[in-house]
């Protein structure tokens, strides 16, 4: 990613999962903005939020708008950065969007939130203390092009609030993409390796360079076939060209290029560096592989994906879908490197595993709505492995008369828990003189 869109819930707030995923970002420096939904729910609360996203997240999260209302009555947003207050025409759900001057009941707030992101932006953004100190009141401009500086330089977190069921503040986030993420030319070099020599090797955004492409998504559409879904690092795809894969050392050519809207799709000739498009008629390519030019290799870092954590079995409800449930069930797991299907060797079963339960329950839905399979499905279970804690000691005496001999063993047992990762090691402390031969196959 460039750049991202963290989401939050207007009551629940920073969330477990939202923490996980604002880490994971740091840790690769995407730039992000902060959109606070839900707050038209009861119990939303703006203000809290942007206070815990500083605090549990240590993020410098500073509102670009505030709410006009909260839970029944939330009417919209104020953009504290034009001055304006910003309201959604209900009768086109929210697509119809209406300027206004501010209310006067949040005229003092306003104020009060544009002059604390003023400030926030010139301690650290030259341009915008040099206007600063000519004129407090900074025009919107000039803090638009401070605060995108510093968004892509991840000293700061723009947050915006808004009601994503209702439509209301979706388009000014929109708007906030655009205006404060990064730009393909705007984020470093790709690095990545040359597949034979494993050199470092770097592309730069430019159109004009040696293509290279990363496959991040499969899809099997009912209309076009396989999909493979593809973000332009540099040079350009051209429709009918032969693009070379390094995991497969083969190359293949590209049938057609899609550019994707929502569920609309476009074609189009050429795919340039920095946009994502779709190719069809790629057959070997998988989710992580690069594609690029054959007499400049590179290969990028593949994307790596967690185990999963829970299993379900699945069966066919008749022996007609059988058949159709092993083909969806291939489809699926070639869209999702996180769904893994197997069978069990002791049962026979056929179990797929997932990152959750809704993970599973969406699988399952899937192979019912877009490949007509029905089919019966076990309880979600959490995949596990035991492990020994703590030490352990067990004895056991065998003595028992048999065919008129006398038979005797003593038996002792002992169990250490060893470093995690460093799998099993078992030591048998006997002499090979006290214990028949065959006993120690």
């Amino acid at each position: 990613l460039d750049g991202a869109v963290g989401i939050f819930c207007g009551v629940g707030g920073v969330q477990p999962q939202s923490e996980t995923v604002w880490h994971q970002a740091e840790s690769y420096g995407v730039p992000r903005v902060a959109f606070v939904n839900k707050m038209d729910r009861m119990g939303a609360d703006f203000d809290r939020v942007v206070a815990e996203i500083r605090k549990r997240l240590g993020s410098n999260a500073v509102p670009v708008q505030i709410p006009w209302g909260t839970e029944e009555n939330f009417k919209g947003v104020v953009d504290v950065i034009a001055m304006k207050a910003i309201t959604f025409d209900e009768e086109s759900l929210g697509a119809k969007i209406n300027y206004g001057p501010i209310p006067a009941e949040l005229a003092v707030a306003a104020e009060k939130a544009r002059a604390e992101l003023i400030e926030k932006v010139a301690e650290k953004d030259e341009d915008v203390l040099k206007v600063y100190m000519d004129n407090p009141d900074v025009p919107a401009n000039v803090l638009k092009a401070g605060i995108r500086r510093m968004v892509v330089a991840n000293e700061m977190i723009p947050v915006l609030c808004g009601s994503a069921l209702k439509n209301r503040g979706v388009q000014p986030l929109l708007d906030a993409v655009v205006d404060y993420l990064p730009s393909p030319v705007d984020v470093a070099t790709i690095k990545g390796h040359h597949p034979v020599t494993g050199a470092e090797a770097e592309r730069e955004a430019d159109d004009f360079g040696s293509a290279s492409a990363l496959a991040f998504k499969i899809v099997n559409d009912a209309y076009v076939g396989r999909l493979v879904f593809v973000r332009v690092y540099s040079g350009r795809l051209k429709k009918g060209q032969n693009v070379y894969n390094p995991r497969t050392k083969k190359r293949e050519r590209i049938g057609r290029l899609l550019q994707l809207h929502a569920d609309s799709r476009t074609d189009v000739e050429t795919l340039y560096s920095g946009e994502i498009g779709a190719i069809a008629g790629l057959k070997q390519a998988t989710t992580g592989d690069t594609l690029c030019a054959e007499n400049a290799p590179i290969e990028l870092e593949r994307i790596h994906f967690p185990e999963p954590v829970m299993f379900m079995a699945i069966e066919p409800k008749t022996r007609a879908d059988r058949d159709k449930l092993r083909e969806a069930l291939d489809a699926l797991a070639a869209e999702d490197p996180t769904c893994v299907v197997r069978t069990n060797s002791e049962t026979g079963q056929t179990i797929i595993s997932g990152m959750g339960e809704l993970h599973l329950e969406i699988l399952r839905d899937r192979m019912l709505r877009e490949f007509k399979v029905e089919a019966n499905a076990g309880k979600p279970m959490v995949a596990y492995y035991e492990t020994v804690t703590r030490a352990g000691r067990g004895e056991y005496v065998f003595d028992r008369d048999i065919g008129g001999h006398r038979q005797f063993a003593q038996v002792t047992v002992e169990v250490v828990p060893a470093k995690r990762g460093a799998g099993n090691t078992i030591e048998v402390k006997l002499s090979r003189n006290v214990v028949p031969e065959e006993f120690w196959k």
